[in-house]
C-alpha cells in the first residue's frame, strides 16, 4: 500500500503540474533540463573512470596475496537439468582453491534434483539443497535457505547458466578486501550474442550497463548488484539480515539496503561472467518486466530510508537520485506529450505545441544512441561503423522494450497484486515455445497431407474420366 500511495502521489503531482503550468510556460524545458543534468553526470562519471584508469596505470593496485577468504558459491536452479551440470563443472575449474559450491534445486519439476545429486556424489566441493513444493517462493528465500548451510566468509551467487574463466574469483576477491566494501559485482556478458538480433541487443544493453556501473564505481556511487556474479561479505549479509524474501529482485534490493547501512558496493570490470541471452521476445519481455517492477518498487520502498540514512554517503545518495531520473524521464515525456495532444484536440492549444515535445523526444533518443555507441567502442572494442549500426539497433530495442514497460509497471503497482513467484529466466528454446512450434509444424504437416490427399483424389478422378473417354 505504501508503494501505491507514493507512486500515485508522484504521477498525480506530475500530471497536475504539467497540465496547469503548460498554459504559462513551456514545461518541456524542465524535461530538457533533466536530460541535461543526466548527460552532465554521465560525462562526469566517465571522466572519473578515465582518471581512475590513468592513476592505476601510474600506480598499479597492490594486491594482498594473503587475503584468501573462504567463498561459498551458491547456484539456485529451477528446472535447469539441461544446463546446471555444465555450470557447476565450469565453476569447479576456477584456480581459486578456497571455495565450496552449494547447488539449490528450488521445487523443480524436471530432473534437476537428480542431476545435482549426481554432481554432489562426484565432486567433494559440491553440496546440494533440495527445496520441496510448498517452500516459500522467490529467489531470495532460496538463497536464505542456502546461507544457513554456508561456511564461507563471502558468498558468490551465480545463475544456473553462468560460465566464467578460471581466474574469475582471483580477480574478484581483491576488490572485496577493504573494510567498507560489502559486495562486488562482476561484468556480465551475453555468451550467445551472435545468435540473433535480440541476443545482440541484450549484450549491447549489458555493455551500456558496464559503462554506467564503471562510472558509478569511479565516483563511489550507488553501484548495483546484478544477481549473476555478485560476491558479498558474510559480515555485510548478516548486517542486513540476508536477502529480502518479499522482493522480486533480490540483487537490486540488496544493493540498496547495503548502501543504506553504509556498505560500499564495487564493480569489477576485469572479472567477467557469461550468461545465455534470451532468444525470444516474450520471455525477454517477461524478464525485463520483472526487473523494472523490482527496480521501481525498491526505490518506492527505500527512497525515504536512503535520504535519511546517516551511514549512506552523500555521493551514493546523489548517484542514486541521478539514476532514479532515468525512470522519471520517460514518464515525464509521455505525460507531457499526452497532455499536449489532448489540449490540441480540445482546441485549448495550437498544434505547434507538439513540436518541442517531438524535438526533446529525438534528443532523448540521440542520447541513448550516443551512450550505446560509446559503450560499444570502449568496452567491446567495436569498429566505428559496426558500433554505429548496433547502437542504432540497441536504441530502438531499448525504446520498444523499456518505454512501454514503465507505464505498464506503473499501472501494475497501482492496481495489481505483486507476484512473488521466482521469475525464472528462459534458457534456450523454452518448453512452451518448443511445444508450440512442434504443434504448429504438426498442424502444417496435417494440412499438407490433406491437400496432397485431396489433390491425388482429384487427379485420379480426372485420369479416370479421361480413360472413359
Amino acid at each position: 500500500m505504501k508503494e501505491r500511495i507514493i507512486l500515485f502521489t508522484i504521477i498525480f503531482g506530475l500530471g497536475v503540474f504539467l497540465y496547469i503550468f503548460q498554459s504559462y510556460f513551456n514545461t518541456v524545458w524542465g524535461l530538457a533540463f533533466l536530460c541535461l543534468c543526466m548527460t552532465i553526470y554521465a560525462i562526469f562519471t566517465n571522466l572519473a573512470y578515465n582518471l581512475k584508469k590513468r592513476k592505476l596505470r601510474k600506480y598499479p593496485q597492490v594486491i594482498n596475496e594473503d587475503y584468501k577468504p573462504f567463498v561459498t558459491v551458491m547456484i539456485p536452479a529451477h528446472n535447469e537439468e539441461d544446463v546446471i551440470a555444465n555450470t557447476v563443472e565450469n565453476i569447479l575449474q576456477m584456480d581459486y582453491e578456497n571455495f565450496e559450491i552449494i547447488v539449490i534445486d528450488d521445487r523443480s519439476t524436471d530432473n534437476t534434483a537428480s542431476v545435482i545429486k549426481d554432481l554432489e556424489n562426484r565432486y567433494p566441493k559440491v553440496k546440494t539443497l533440495i527445496r520441496q513444493q510448498g517452500a516459500f517462493p522467490g529467489k531470495s528465500a532460496v538463497l536464505n535457505d542456502a546461507f544457513k548451510m554456508a561456511h564461507g566468509d563471502a558468498v558468490l551467487v551465480f545463475d544456473a547458466d553462468a560460465t566464467v574463466e578460471p581466474d574469475f574469483l582471483s580477480k574478484l576477491v581483491p576488490e572485496l578486501e577493504p573494510k567498507d566494501v560489502g559486495a562486488v559485482q562482476a561484468r556480465k556478458v551475453i555468451r550467445n550474442r551472435n545468435q540473433n538480433l535480440l541476443t545482440r541487443c541484450q549484450n549491447n544493453e549489458y555493455t551500456m550497463d558496464t559503462y554506467f556501473q564503471a562510472g558509478r564505481d569511479s565516483v563511489k556511487g550507488a553501484v548495483e548488484l546484478r544477481g549473476n556474479g555478485e560476491l558479498i561479505k558474510r559480515e555485510a549479509l548478516e548486517d542486513i539480515d540476508g536477502w529480502n524474501n518479499y522482493t522480486i529482485v533480490d540483487d537490486l534490493d540488496m544493493s540498496t539496503r547495503l548502501h543504506i547501512r553504509g556498505w560500499d558496493v564495487r564493480y569489477c570490470i576485469d572479472a567477467v561472467v557469461y550468461e545465455e541471452g534470451i532468444t525470444y521476445l516474450w520471455p525477454l519481455f517477461r524478464q525485463r518486466r520483472r526487473w523494472l517492477e523490482g527496480t521501481i518498487r525498491r526505490y518506492l520502498e527505500y527512497s525515504g530510508a536512503a535520504l535519511t540514512s546517516k551511514k549512506m554517503s552523500l555521493r551514493a545518495k546523489l548517484d542514486m537520485t541521478a539514476y532514479i531520473s532515468q525512470f522519471i524521464m520517460p514518464l515525464w515525456f509521455l505525460m507531457e506529450l499526452t497532455i499536449r495532444i489532448f489540449k490540441v484536440f480540445a482546441k485549448d492549444a495550437s498544434p505547434h505545441m507538439l513540436f518541442s515535445s517531438i524535438i526533446i523526444g529525438v534528443v532523448i533518443g540521440a542520447g541513448f544512441f550516443m551512450a550505446a555507441r560509446y559503450s560499444l567502442r570502449r568496452y567491446d572494442f567495436m569498429p566505428r561503423l559496426d558500433a554505429t549500426f548496433e547502437a542504432l539497433e540497441t536504441s530502438i530495442y531499448l525504446f520498444i522494450i523499456w518505454f512501454p514497460l514503465v507505464f505498464y509497471i506503473g499501472f501494475k503497482i497501482l492496481f495489481m497484486k505483486k507476484n512473488m513467484n521466482w521469475g525464472k529466466t528462459a534458457h534456450g528454446l523454452v518448453k512452451e515455445e518448443e511445444a508450440s512450434i512442434k504443434a504448429f509444424i504438426k498442424k502444417e504437416l496435417e494440412k499438407t497431407k490433406n491437400y496432397t490427399k485431396e489433390y491425388t483424389e482429384k487427379l485420379k478422378q480426372k485420369l479416370a474420366e479421361k480413360g472413359e473417354k
